[in-house]
Formats: structure tokens, C-alpha cells, sequence
């Protein structure tokens, strides 16, 4: 669901633009390069698809749910699938309040961190006006189906475009709920908001859900459409993989250590490591430059993923997964010293990737728009 860009800089809706998307993919291809060519290995693992879904652009379970995925369906709807079989009636159906459609949606669903004791669950939509919205529910005893009349909205951000509306949502390892905000869309961030602290958009914003009246902070600037961040479930480092404009794809990554400061990655000021307008950015935030970028010979569109940390796949253990929308590519690194080091675009292509997710016991998982569940084997 991240933008996906055209070589003349237009962005390219996903949804009903998925064959769109694949073209300009081809045609950039020849427009560009890499800035890190990364080397392709035969890895000894692959994806294999096991359900289908309509639409799907978020994959995420709970801790307690071992053999449970919970997958997230663009037009509002989350559906279970147990030990790779559905259950007849939706975890939750909101598509009355959601608008879906190119890069809008129902977009992401985060379990609080005691779901096991409260059922509490959080969702991050783009409402029929087109304004994105996160918003808590409870779920029922045995964790089939969400409580509708539990509702309780913690985040409002109004939406001056279409796209660009990020939507991812996870729990970091200091217990509060972090929200990826895109920075409102058109292109080249024509109002400067990324840079700019007096508002949420282009931002990472956190909030403690456990206060009564939190204020939603900003952890991080200078994001043009975070399409995907996790925490490494070993460790708290956050990873963030930020969609470019017209030649640069970026993976970010800040240590748990310093997740609590404000950081700036750059928009709009840069495009990857490259300056994309001549001003400085806001020196309020500590300028973090990505630890890994990839241009148009590669793709157009980054999805972020996980560390892997499941025990299934031994070879992938300890290695970060990401790959990109128009192109299907999948790449996986480590980061050592705030560095990016054994880079490698794997062998296996998923076309239409809308998403990676982890399941209770961090076995990983990829999600095409186009309908396929795949997980992670040997």
C-alpha cells in the first residue's frame, strides 16, 4: 500500500492500479540503478503460500495465539485463519467506516502487549472521509470476534490527499503503541510537513495507551510514506522502510538505545541519501541517514518487513526481510554497528507485495495485494 512512483514522479495507486503499478515498474527499470548492488545467493529457504485472502495488506498475531494469523483486509475487514484454515466470520468488520481504494484503507492491526489479559486491539484506517483514524477495540473471551461497542478512538489526523497515508501501527519495546504517518501525499511534499513539527504527518508518532489523556508525541521526522516499520522482537531496534519519489528506496534503522530521542530521516530535505531540495532540515531532530537505499533498477515501492527470528528457518535467523511492491523483489541484511552488511536480493520474488507480518512464536510471513498468504520455510 506504499506509494509506488512513476520515473516522472507521479505516484502510483495500488489497488485498482496494480497492473499500472507493474508497468512503471518495468519502465523504471531501465531508468535507473542501484547504489548498493546487493549480491543475489540461492537461499536455502523460500515463501509458500498457504491461504488466500482478498486484498490483503497486513499479516500480525498475538503472543497468546499460537497457529493463529490474524490478516488484514484493505476493504475493512480482519479474518482468522487457524493452522492455515479460515474461520467463517470475520475478527472484525468496520467496512462501513472505512474508505478503500489505492493506497486508503483499513491498513494495519496491533496487539497491546497484554492482550492475553485485556483482549485489547488497535486498528489504523482511513475513514469514509479519507482522514486516518487509530482506534482501540476489545475483543470477545476466546478472541473470534471484536467487541463493536468497545470502540474508543485514540488518534485523529486529517488527510489533505489520497495517498501517502502510512498505516502501519506496533508496540515498541517501551510498551507505547507507534504510529506511522505518511506526509499527506501528492508528491515532493508540497506543504513541507515532513519537516515540520507543528504537524503528525511524515512523522513516527507514539502514544501510551495506558494513560488516561495521552498526547501523541513524535518520535521521529522527516518521513515521506513509512510502508511497514517493526521492532526486532529480540532486541527493540526499530526498523522503518520509507518509500521514495523518484529514485531512491530506504531502510532506516535506529537501536533500541536511542528510540527515545527524536530522530530525523531526512524527507524532504533527502531522498535516501540524496538531497532532494536544497534547504536544511529541521535541526530539532538528529539527522539519521538510511542504512540502506535501492533505486529504480530494483523497484519503485519498498515494503518493510521483520527481523527473522522464528526458529523453523535456522538460515534465516537474525536477518531483515524486505523487499518491494512493483517489482516483487525480496532482499534480507543485518545491521552490525549501525551498519548494513551481507545485503542480498534472494532468489524468490512475491509480485503485489503488500506486506510482511510474524505470527505468535515470529515465524514470518509476505502478503500479496493480489490475494496470497505466504510463509517463510526451508
Amino acid at each position: 500500500m506504499s506509494s509506488a512512483n512513476s520515473c516522472s514522479g507521479a505516484d502510483v495507486a495500488r489497488g485498482a492500479a496494480i497492473v499500472a503499478a507493474l508497468v512503471v515498474a518495468s519502465a523504471c527499470a531501465a531508468a535507473g540503478s542501484s547504489a548498493e548492488s546487493a549480491g543475489r545467493e540461492a537461499a536455502a529457504y523460500t515463501f509458500r503460500p498457504i491461504v488466500r485472502a482478498t486484498a490483503p495488506v497486513h499479516v500480525a498475531a498475538p503472543r497468546n495465539k499460537p497457529g493463529w494469523l490474524y490478516v488484514v483486509e484493505q476493504a475493512g475487514t480482519i479474518r482468522i485463519a487457524v493452522n492455515g484454515r479460515w474461520r467463517a466470520t470475520p475478527f472484525l468488520d468496520i467496512r462501513r467506516l472505512v474508505r478503500a481504494g489505492g493506497e486508503q484503507g483499513l491498513l494495519s492491526v496491533a496487539f497491546h502487549p497484554n492482550y492475553a489479559e485485556n483482549r485489547l486491539f488497535y486498528v489504523d484506517y482511513t475513514d469514509t472521509n479519507g482522514n486516518t483514524r487509530v482506534v482501540e477495540y476489545r475483543a470477545n473471551a476466546a478472541g473470534t470476534a471484536a467487541i463493536l461497542r468497545t470502540r474508543k478512538q485514540w488518534l485523529f489526523v486529517g488527510q489533505p490527499y489520497a495517498n501517502h497515508n502510512g498505516g502501519q501501527l506496533a508496540f515498541g519495546p517501551d510498551g507505547r503503541l507507534y504510529v506511522g504517518m505518511g506526509d499527506g501525499g501528492a508528491g515532493g511534499d508540497p506543504e513541507n510537513r515532513a519537516q515540520n513539527l507543528a504537524t503528525l504527518l511524515g512523522k513516527l508518532v507514539r502514544i501510551n495507551v495506558s494513560a488516561r489523556r495521552p498526547s501523541p508525541q513524535i518520535a521521529a521526522l522527516g518521513l515521506r510514506n513509512p510502508w511497514r516499520f517493526s521492532f526486532d522482537r529480540a532486541n527493540g531496534d526499530l526498523y522503518i522502510a520509507d518509500v521514495g519519489q523518484n529514485a531512491w528506496e530506504e531502510v532506516d534503522f535506529m537501536p533500541r538505545a536511542r528510540i527515545a530521542g527524536l530522530a530525523n530521516y531526512g524527507w524532504d530535505a533527502y531522498e535516501g541519501r540524496a538531497r532532494f531540495e536544497p534547504k536544511q532540515p529541521n535541526p530539532r531532530g538528529r539527522l539519521v541517514m538510511p542504512v540502506h537505499v535501492y533505486g529504480r533498477g530494483d523497484g519503485c515501492s519498498v515494503t518493510g518487513g521483520f527481523v527473522y527470528r522464528g526458529s523453523a528457518v535456522t538460515s534465516a535467523r537474525g536477518r531483515y526481510f524486505f523487499g518491494d511492491f512493483c517489482t516483487g523483489n525480496i532482499w534480507t541484511l543485518t545491521v552490525a554497528n549501525g551498519a548494513a552488511t551481507g545485503v542480498r536480493r534472494e532468489s524468490v520474488r512475491i509480485p503485489n507485495l503488500s506486506s510482511f507480518g510474524e505470527d505468535a512464536r515470529g515465524e514470518l510471513y509476505a502478503a500479496a495485494l493480489s490475494g496470497e498468504i505466504y510463509k517463510l520455510t526451508n
